[in-house]
């Protein structure tokens, strides 16, 4: 497996990994809000603003090109798990078993392919603002 940098610049980010990841966050912004829209409009819809709002207003220096609010690598990591558990516990919620399973089978996929990036984000120091 090959690892390439991150379009942020240095973390090693392999496409794999990458195509991974995207995919299971696209499924996790489907299948959040199916499974909680028969319930409340207002959570299927609260769902997708923080699984889609959250990495994108907070990430890791070095790890996108552009970053709103920096924060340590392991809250990026912990960004990542929330989409997966995200995409997991609402595709078993809503969707048939066959379905469910390979979204399961994915995101175990997503966290073995992970393992670069985020030991990368667990040794990156964070950056301190000049006073």
């Amino acid at each position: 497996m090959t690892h390439t940098a991150s379009p942020g610049g240095a973390a090693p980010d392999g496409r794999a990994a990458s195509a991974l990841r995207f995919l299971a966050e696209i499924i996790a912004w489907v299948a959040a809000p199916w499974a909680l829209a028969p319930h409340s409009i207002v959570l299927a819809v609260l769902a997708d603003v923080v699984l889609i709002g959250l990495p994108t207003v907070f990430s890791t220096p070095g790890d996108k090109a552009r970053v709103m609010v920096p924060v340590p690598g392991v809250v990026t990591i912990g960004l990542v798990l929330l989409q997966l558990a995200a995409a997991v516990a609402a595709s078993w919620a809503a969707w048939p078993m066959p379905v469910a399973v390979a979204v399961t089978v994915l995101c175990a996929a997503v966290v073995a392919f992970e393992q670069p990036r985020w030991r990368w984000l667990v040794r990156r120091a964070p950056e301190r603002e000049p006073v």
